[in-house]
């Protein structure tokens, strides 16, 4: 524990030691005990040391004038020690007032230039804000005096549904346990845009012994995008958008596990553009993009959304089709090759091209129980169709006719 400022113990000494009531009656006690000693002293030496009863007389009235002198000094000594002791907590006091305005102009100048937003807010459910930096207007598009005691919106109100429930239990848990919170969420901003925001924060106790959330928040949409981006890279093909090589395996895996585990079937098609070296040769390799990326968005759009399109590389793609059988599958593919024969791609130039596809259509568990042997099984009819005379589908052969060549 920090050891308590010495100007605050010296404050709380003379507040419990010197209250008004205790110095008041400390200063009649004086006063008193100092007659009554006066009296009785004084009485006793004149009557011992004067016989005379004029003399005595004379003694008396200068005792009298004696004991006025005395307590009077006294009385001066006593007032003197409570007003020096009065001064010194006023300028104490007034010490403590400039410190705590040096202090608080620090805060300001802090908080004002902090890059998010500094708060103390209540933790219930419209999480009450009781302070906010001037951070506020460029994080939320709200002024600080529009959010203080929800007078136009409470904050509760800019979080993300989707991420409001999932927020309040992380923070209740971490005020629980005695530890600070952490958090990142999307919330609204006043003109309607959404961002992302990160929040660290703690409870403590305030002076009345109620718990408050006191922390600091964060933009941080930028490293969200990025992220995002980083995501979809490690994911995407990086010119068509759809699944890449490695992300379509994984799919395939899962599916195949799924398949294996519920005994349903699985259907892989295998596809290739016919002869697209020629269009890259004739138009250039931009216009070969763009035929690329036209006939992926034409596939992704003519499957159902649970099926999945990759691109495994130059023009070959492939699109899994859970719970599909041997029929179904075969009358996919079939559909696929005639929709793109008769959706001509425009070029830049302004020139059409029409293009074609082979197709190579293999099913789990007729033509292959793994991720390999499926996608040989799906490529080996790929290369049938082209032989075939492309702008074609074939079949994979099944297993058991595969075993029987092998005997």
């Amino acid at each position: 524990m920090a050891p308590e400022p010495p100007e605050r113990s010296q404050y709380k000494r003379l507040q419990e030691k010197h209250g008004p009531w205790r110095r008041a009656l400390w200063a009649m006690l004086i006063y008193l005990v100092a007659g009554l000693i006066w009296i009785s002293v004084s009485d006793h030496m004149a009557a011992t040391w004067f016989s005379d009863p004029e003399q005595l007389l004379r003694i008396q009235t200068w005792k009298g004038i004696l004991f006025v002198l005395v307590t009077a000094a006294v009385l001066f000594v006593v007032i003197l020690r409570q007003l020096n002791q009065d001064r010194a907590r006023l300028l104490l006091q007034e010490d403590q007032r400039r410190a705590l305005r040096r202090r608080e102009r620090q805060l300001t100048v802090l908080m004002d230039n902090l890059p998010g937003m500094a708060y103390r807010c209540l933790p219930d459910d419209d999480w009450t804000m009781l302070f906010v930096s001037a951070g506020c207007a460029d994080l939320t598009g709200y002024q600080p005096e529009e959010l203080l005691h929800n007078r136009v919106v409470s904050y509760a109100a800019l979080i993300d549904p989707e991420d409001a429930g999932q927020v309040a239990r992380d923070v209740e848990t971490a005020v629980r346990l005695g530890r600070a919170f952490s958090v990142e969420y999307a919330i609204t901003r006043k003109d309607g845009r959404k961002i992302w925001v990160w929040e660290r924060g703690c409870g403590v106790r305030d002076d009345e012994g109620t718990v408050v959330l006191e922390g600091i928040m964060l933009d941080i949409s930028d490293r969200k995008q990025l992220e995002n981006e980083l995501e979809a890279m490690a994911t995407r093909d990086s010119l068509t958008g759809v699944l890449n090589r490695r992300e379509c395996s994984r799919v395939l895996n899962e599916e195949l596990e799924r398949a294996r585990r519920y005994a349903r079937p699985l259907a892989l098609l295998w596809i290739d553009f016919d002869h697209f070296k020629e269009i890259n040769d004739s138009w250039g390799h931009a216009a070969g993009d763009s035929v690329l990326c036209d006939i992926s968005h034409l596939l992704e759009d003519s499957v159902r959304s649970v099926d999945t399109l990759g691109r495994f590389g130059g023009e070959e793609f492939v699109i899994i089709l859970p719970e599909m059988g041997v029929g179904e599958a075969e009358e996919t593919a079939e559909r696929l090759r005639q929709r793109v024969a008769r959706q001509p791609v425009l070029l830049e130039s302004g020139h059409s091209i029409r293009l074609t596809i082979s197709v190579g259509v293999a099913v789990f568990p007729d033509h292959g129980e793994s991720l390999d042997s499926l996608c040989a099984a799906a490529d080996k009819a790929m290369y049938r169709a082209k032989k075939q005379g492309r702008n074609c589908i074939a079949m994979a052969q099944p297993l058991e006719a595969v075993h029987n060549g092998l005997r």
